[in-house]
């Protein structure tokens, strides 16, 4: 401050609280005994400000602690090595030079908005009015720089504290590694832009990262503050919009840990001991504690690190901590190794570096050496000769975050050619429109900045001041007991990773998990427990349902069944009765020893058509009866047969028909023989209807009724095929299968036998009734013991038919059932009836003669007085009855010869 004369000066009242405010922080910076603050300054047309992290955070209170040789020192040279090439560009601002104000924030957000107040003293207009000099003249105040854009800062958090001060003065910022989420908010910090991705990308990589790794368990862990709460914000955030990851729990390291809080943090992460994979978006120092800590706790391949770009390849955070940081997996912005810069680094010396004031310190911990006898290492060290090199002496290793420094200084730097191209054509130097850079003006320029920069990937913004997402997957590896950063993918928008080339704890290279819950086998659905969508309970889809999704089992159709994995459903197999099947060879094999025996019988009887005992049988119905009982065996066949539209048709007719033929022909017979007798009893006349031609007639009467019935049953419900599912749907539903059959129900079966069964007991009635005429004159006994054999055998059908509905054999054991029942109704009827007649008429031709004929009469007074001796018989003795009964049958025969012949009532 110089003392002249007065000198009005007029001020605003936000310029006067402004600069109260700056001479404020300055009272504040005397109190601390830094009134010449240590900062970076040459002169240039346009200034250019700088915020590097030079030193870490202090302790106790102390504002700055130790220098960071590389977060510090390497990137604040390659700030003054991209300025020194962009001033020797020719093509770039050609004849305007850049010059910088380089200042330290010491890692901490407060400490560095403090020296960000230098940034802005040009546009404060302070107010001297109450100040005057010694001798009361008015002050006069060294005119700062005017600053016109701003490189940094690095943390998060300082410039988000900085860039509410820049926006203020419309001072644009273009920071080299803040990447919180939260500074893409353009209506809140709208001049703030980077050349780093935000971590909202980062965190989507690390999502795409989990995912592909198959984990679904994982907790987070923050270092409190923008950066690590933004970035475990993001992460949780696209993990819950994409579904599928689960937050175990989210854990936050104080901005001031206090003994033991790491190891407190440690066993809280062990607490879901499934949740193994750690999200990490911590500061390096909270990476190297924490790993300290795990190692303490004797953790070492139990945590799965992935690790933001805050560790990326640093070697700090993992220094002597190699066996528990094996295998983490870390992301860095993609980069590459400037090599114009390793020369320039490799080339600075105290000699001819000595514009950076921090350069001294930083020689000092380079080569562990002291400088004079004010050097900052303690007086045991050895003195610095000054002749050392770096990268000869020491190791050096270009810090990660260089290239993006140089791209943040050359995208201030096309900005402002493109500017002064615009303002300036032609014109040699700054034009006077740009004597004042407008800041607001400047950053549109930014934000259209288009260039290749220094790793030959192109530098843009989007309209949040974005750089695009372009990240390098790393993997901490152990090979042959050398440990490195290994690249194992990249991601580009979307994630590109190399599985086969990652391995974990001691050279695994099986994915180890972190996963709440196992994936359920194909065919078990997940019943979700803890309110948790990633833990689960699997239970299997049981009976006929399936796997619909993961949550929910679904019941298959009613022709369906679950495939072997119960994935879906597919067609249960349709069967039918084969017929190799042993339910249908012994059926078919009686049906034709069947219709072999009566159709030698019938053409027994057509051969010997005339021969008495043929004629004696009624050879009109006996053709019936014949023709019934070969279709009662017959039907075995179209009962096995597979059914079709004209199977089912002939079984419908031809189901009952057999029988009914059968019956009606046996009742017509039986009828016929009670009403002669009965007749006879009365007078000698023949009763009516007993001739073969009225037999036939009632015979046929009988059968039309069945034929009637089936021709209404067409018409109502024609016949048609079905698949029955129910028959054979067994608890277990590999053993499913549809049964192929025609559509008649057991009801209709009922209904198609019924008419047949009522001939059939109509019959057995008049067979009783007729069994007392002798065997000697009819067929009544014989037709008797055929359909009492008859009944038994159909009582005995019944319950075996309608006790098996429920049977998983049904369709075989009712088939196999009806079948051998016709066919043994038929061969009952077929033995007792025929089989005696063709032995005699094949065996004992000379039994098959005429005989003497006796009259109506005589033959129905032969069975009626046997029907009185039978009656008396069983009322006295014996020797009574037989000589009755004598006397009886020799009355009977003379009046026998007496009357005139008459054909036999048989």
């Amino acid at each position: 401050m110089v003392c002249k004369g007065k000198r009005p000066l007029s001020c605003p009242c936000f310029f006067l609280l402004t600069a109260k405010l700056y001479w404020l922080f300055s009272i504040v910076q005397k109190a601390h005994g830094q009134e010449n603050i240590h900062s970076i300054r040459i002169e240039g047309d346009i200034i250019l400000g700088g915020l590097f992290p030079v030193h870490s955070r202090g302790d106790k209170g102390v504002p700055c602690g130790d220098l960071k040789k590389e977060k510090g020192i390497h990137r604040l040279e390659a700030m003054l090595y991209a300025v020194d090439q962009i001033n020797k560009d020719p093509d770039l601002l050609s004849n305007v030079t850049l010059g910088v104000r380089i200042l330290d924030t010491c890692s901490r957000d407060t400490y560095a908005l403090e020296q960000s107040l230098t940034f802005v003293q040009a546009l404060i207009e302070k107010d001297a009015s109450d100040v005057r000099c010694a001798n009361g003249d008015p002050p006069i105040f060294t005119k700062p720089d005017k600053i016109s854009g701003v490189i940094g800062a690095a943390a998060s958090s300082v410039s988000i504290m900085v860039a509410n001060i820049l926006r203020l003065f419309k001072i644009p910022q273009i920071s080299y590694a803040s990447t919180a989420p939260e500074l893409s908010d353009n209506s809140r910090y709208d001049f703030f832009s980077r050349v780093v991705p935000p971590d909202s990308y980062q965190a989507q990589a690390m999502v795409d990262i989990v995912t592909a790794l198959g984990w679904n368990f994982v907790s987070t862990l923050a270092s409190e503050g923008n950066y690590g709460e933004s970035g475990v914000e993001a992460f949780t955030q696209i993990s819950r919009e994409i579904g599928g990851i689960c937050i175990a729990q989210s854990l936050k390291i104080p901005r001031e840990p206090k003994p033991g809080a790491f190891d407190t943090i440690i066993k809280r992460m062990l607490e879901p001991p499934s949740a193994r994979a750690i999200i990490l978006f911590a500061n390096e120092d909270d990476i190297r504690r924490l790993l300290e800590a795990a190692k303490k706790n004797n953790q070492t391949g139990h945590f799965l690190w992935i690790g933001s770009d805050s560790w990326g390849s640093k070697i700090a955070p993992v220094y002597q901590q190699e066996d528990i940081a094996e295998g983490a997996v870390t992301i860095l912005p993609k980069r590459a190794s400037i090599d114009g810069f390793d020369r320039f680094f490799r080339s600075r010396t105290l000699a001819n570096n000595r514009r950076n004031v921090w350069f001294a310190e930083f020689w000092e911990e380079n080569f562990v050496c002291k400088l004079g006898s004010h050097g900052k290492r303690n007086s045991n060290v050895k003195k610095c000769t000054g002749l050392e090199r770096i990268g000869r002496d020491s190791s050096f290793e270009q810090e990660g975050k260089v290239q993006f420094v140089i791209d943040a200084v050359y995208s201030m730097a096309h900005a402002l050619n493109n500017m002064h191209k615009d303002l300036c054509p032609g014109y040699n130097g700054l034009c006077p429109k740009m004597s004042t850079i407008d800041g607001k003006e400047l950053l549109s320029y930014i934000r259209a900045v288009n260039f290749n920069g220094s790793a030959g990937t192109p530098v843009t913004f989007n309209e949040n001041g974005d750089a695009p997402g372009r990240y390098d997957i790393y993997q901490y590896q152990i090979n042959n007991n050398t440990a490195e950063y290994k690249v194992i993918g990249h991601w580009i928008n979307k994630l590109h990773l190399n599985l086969g080339d990652m391995q974990w704890s001691k050279g695994e290279r099986t994915h180890p998990a972190s996963v709440c819950s196992l994936p359920c086998k194909p065919g078990e659905r997940k019943n979700p427990a803890n309110g948790l969508p990633c833990c689960w309970n699997c239970e299997r889809c049981e009976g006929y349902f399936y796997q619909m999704n993961e949550l929910t089992c679904a019941l298959c159709q009613r022709e369906q069944k679950p495939n072997i994995n119960r994935t879906a459903c597919e067609p249960i197999p349709i069967i039918k009765l084969e017929w190799h099947s042993p339910w249908a060879i012994m059926p078919v094999f009686i049906a034709i020893l069947g219709i072999i025996a009566t159709t030698f019988v019938i053409v027994t009887f057509v051969r010997y058509n005339d021969t008495p005992i043929v004629r004696a049988s009624g050879r009109e119905l006996s053709y019936v009866l014949l023709t019934g009982i070969f279709l009662c065996y017959a039907i075995t066949f179209l009962m096995i047969g597979t059914p079709n539209t004209l199977v089912c048709s002939l079984r419908r007719i031809f189901l009952g028909l057999g029988m009914c033929f059968s019956y009606a022909a046996l009742l017509t017979k039986t009828n016929r023989i009670h009403r002669i007798f009965e007749q006879g009893k009365k007078s000698v006349t023949a009763p009516k209807f007993i001739s073969p031609a009225s037999q036939l007639v009632i015979t046929f009467s009988l059968i039309s009724v069945q034929l009637f019935g089936i021709f209404i049953w067409f018409a109502v419900d024609p016949p048609h095929t079905i698949v029955e599912y129910e028959e054979q749907r067994t608890v277990d539903p590999e053993s499913a299968r549809g049964v192929l059959k025609c559509d008649i129900s057991d009801l209709s079966l009922i209904c198609c036998l019924g008419y047949s069964i009522l001939l059939m007991v109509t019959c057995t009635v008049y067979a009783i009734k007729t069994r007392g005429v002798p065997e000697t004159f009819n067929e009544a006994k014989p037709i008797g013991f055929t359909m009492y054999t008859t009944c038994i055998i159909w009582l005995a059908f019944i319950p075996i038919f309608f006790g098996t509905s429920q049977s998983a054999e049904k369709m075989y054991i009712q088939t196999t059932t009806l079948t051998v029942s016709m066919s043994l109704s038929a061969s009952v009827s077929l033995g007792m009836l025929y089989m005696p007649k063709v032995y005699i008429i094949i065996f004992h031709p000379e039994q098959n003669v005429q005989k003497r004929k006796r009259s109506f009469k005589a033959v129905v007074t032969a069975a009626t007085m046997q029907s009185k001796l039978i009656q008396k018989g069983n009322d006295r003795p014996n020797g009574e009855v037989k000589t009755e009964l004598c006397e009886s049958l020799e009355t009977n025969s003379k009046s026998s010869a007496e009357s005139p012949i008459v054909r036999s009532a048989s």
